[in-house]
């Protein structure tokens, strides 16, 4: 489970406002922490016509690489740190691009 991959991972249990349910999420977390049995992630969500200008989502176009179904938004904004154990299936890969947009996104949340 490296930087960049694309898993189906379970978001149970969710509380409130948190995302919820099993989704694809991308492994944000750096090479660094690899033998740790958590992965820092970012979720994906169906993509709103408004995302485009919200910097913490970045749309993302499905690909066979990256192995999404549809266009989705990466909310960086929802950024969790999970036990492999919560990662279902890879589907893929992303971009170095995207991967680099997605990391943008999280310091713009965390004040980087």
């Amino acid at each position: 489970m490296q930087q960049g991959e694309v898993w189906l991972v379970n978001f149970q249990p969710q509380v409130n406002t948190e995302i919820t349910k099993t989704r694809p999420a991308v492994i944000v977390s750096d090479i660094a922490l690899s033998g740790l049995t958590t992965r820092i992630v970012v979720p994906f969500r169906d993509t709103k016509p408004h995302h485009g200008t919200i910097l913490y989502y970045v749309v993302i176009s499905p690909t066979k690489a990256n192995g999404l179904i549809k266009t989705s938004s990466a909310d960086c904004s929802q950024v969790k740190s999970f036990d492999t154990a919560r990662f279902v299936k890879k589907l893929g890969i992303i971009l170095p691009t995207d991967l680099h947009a997605i990391r943008n996104g999280v310091c713009l949340c965390i004040g980087i």
